[in-house]
């Protein structure tokens, strides 16, 4: 069962006097990338949160976001009275104002508020911990929601790349006889007689060299393995990306080695749903 790096996870907590809201999202990446935005009174608690993350995502760029909205009427800003006194005392020597308006100016400057930061208590904690498990547990879902949609769309690809290659099969032996047709063709028009023997000896040396049964039946395997690899109990998006390059060689050398222009028309097909599984791939936890 693959999964999806793309995902979206959210919680909600609520305590005593605040409100607390965990949000994770996730897209495509190498590796595990975790960008945290934290307010500052929880940073201490910051790795540990990371920690949690690394534990249950194993690969994508990850926003996480902690949101806290004071509900009580309580607040951990305060005026500083001195500062804002002594800047309405300074802007008083420059110019004549009214109070109000030289207050209004004072508490713009800097350490005009204070933020009394209190500590993360451990209850407090737990409970953002709870709330980052339940987000992570939603993002996972959603990322093997989206998993499932991804494997149907690479099996119904990988049945079309199959479907194409019966084509390529059928047409194969119309393909030799046209090359037999231009070989003949060619040395008619030279207007010469040739030793038959050599002849064939020529001809057979063409057919082998135009022959696709090797690459046709390497496709077939590595189009099956494809489809094994997507029912793996875990998900490996790399594996895919490796399988799909060693697809994309056969499908190439077929084209390569195609020489007629029907069986080229089929092989831009099998390129065309190679490129699109080839895309998806790189979405693959």
């Amino acid at each position: 069962m693959i999964q999806s790096m793309t995902g979206y996870g959210k919680s909600l907590v609520q305590l005593p006097s605040k409100k607390i809201t965990v949000e994770i999202k996730s897209l495509n990446s190498k590796n595990l990338d975790v960008n945290a935005r934290v307010p500052s009174a929880y940073r201490e608690k910051e790795l540990e949160i990371r920690k949690q993350i690394s534990k249950s995502l194993s690969r994508g760029k990850v926003d996480f976001n902690l949101y806290v909205e004071q509900t009580s009427e309580e607040t951990s800003t305060v005026i500083n009275e001195a500062a804002v006194k002594q800047y309405m005392k300074q802007l008083a020597h420059i110019t004549d104002g009214d109070p109000v308006e030289l207050m209004k100016m004072a508490v713009r400057f800097p350490d005009a508020l204070q933020t009394e930061r209190d500590e993360v208590n451990e209850t407090e904690f737990n409970k953002i911990t709870e709330a980052v498990a339940e987000a992570l547990q939603s993002i996972n879902q959603y990322r093997t929601d989206e998993g499932k949609a991804l494997e149907a769309d690479f099996q119904k690809r990988i049945n079309n790349i199959s479907s194409l290659l019966d084509e390529v099969m059928e047409l194969d032996p119309q393909r030799m006889d046209n090359v037999k047709e231009r070989l003949a063709k060619a040395v008619s028009d030279l207007k010469e007689t040739v030793d038959e023997n050599r002849f064939e000896q020529e001809l057979v040396y063409y057919l082998e060299k135009y022959d696709i049964t090797e690459e046709q039946v390497r496709l077939s395997n590595h189009l099956s393995y494809f489809s094994e690899t997507l029912q793996n109990k875990t998900s490996n998006g790399k594996k895919l990306g490796f399988i799909s390059q060693e697809i994309g060689r056969e499908i190439n050398t077929i084209g390569s080695k195609a020489n007629f222009a029907p069986m080229q028309q089929v092989v831009v097909q099998m390129k065309d749903e190679l490129e699109k599984i080839k895309e998806q791939a790189l979405n693959v936890l």
